[in-house]
């Protein structure tokens, strides 16, 4: 084989070695099963409900590469319609859930509420694998909607009209970045209770309309 046939050779193959590190990074999403929203619907607290919230998810992983699994919201609901309570921690799966940077944060629901899980600012991140702006950060989005206690059950009564309301009521939210003020303050989903439940309320004390999303 003359020299120029053999420098042609070793050139394709590093290009496909590139080609192949290129796609096993693009190929990461699929892996992903917890992420915080990007961005809520945009109407504060009301998300369309527990289902109207699933389906962001949903389609957020789509978007993402990873919508070939069933999606949940993090969220509590009051007992209403002839239905019972909903409580967070029931409706995620049993885990274990990886961040979009293919980072381990929690290996079963006992886990993800305990003092041993892996959430925090920067593990945290959005469906694009992107760190959400916490406390010291201009804006500040680190209140994350939940309506839960520390344990995933609900926080009766503090669900924005079980999220369907973007104006009166409150939400239970928490610091994805474990830090702030409130009765919880380094509590990733029961800090304190938002302000309101419009937009402009939820910005007013750190957040953004934001949740988390878990793949069963």
């Amino acid at each position: 084989m003359n020299t120029t046939r053999v420098m042609t050779v070793t050139a394709l193959a590093a290009a496909i070695a590139l080609g192949t590190g290129h796609s096993a990074g693009a190929q990461q999403a699929p892996t992903m099963t917890f992420f915080i929203t990007s961005a809520g619907p945009g109407q504060g607290a009301n998300l369309g409900g527990v289902a109207g919230a699933d389906k962001h998810c949903q389609t957020l992983a789509q978007s993402a590469g990873a919508g070939g699994r069933t999606w949940r919201a993090y969220l509590s609901a009051d007992a209403a319609g002839g239905q019972p309570a909903v409580h967070a921690k029931d409706r995620i799966g049993k885990g274990p859930w990886i961040n979009a940077k293919g980072v381990p944060v929690a290996e079963s629901v006992a886990d993800l509420h305990s003092d041993k899980n892996k959430l925090s600012k920067e593990n945290s991140l959005t469906e694009k694998g992107a760190v959400v702006n916490g406390r010291g950060d201009t804006p500040n989005r680190h209140d994350i909607l939940t309506g839960s206690n520390l344990d995933g059950t609900l926080t009766a009564g503090v669900t924005c009209n079980n999220w369907t309301s973007g104006a009166d009521g409150s939400a239970t939210v928490g610091h994805h970045d474990r830090q702030g003020g409130g009765a919880n303050p380094t509590s990733w989903n029961a800090a304190h209770p938002s302000k309101g439940c419009s937009q402009e309320n939820l910005r007013a004390t750190g957040g953004d309309g934001l949740f988390y999303c878990f793949a069963q």
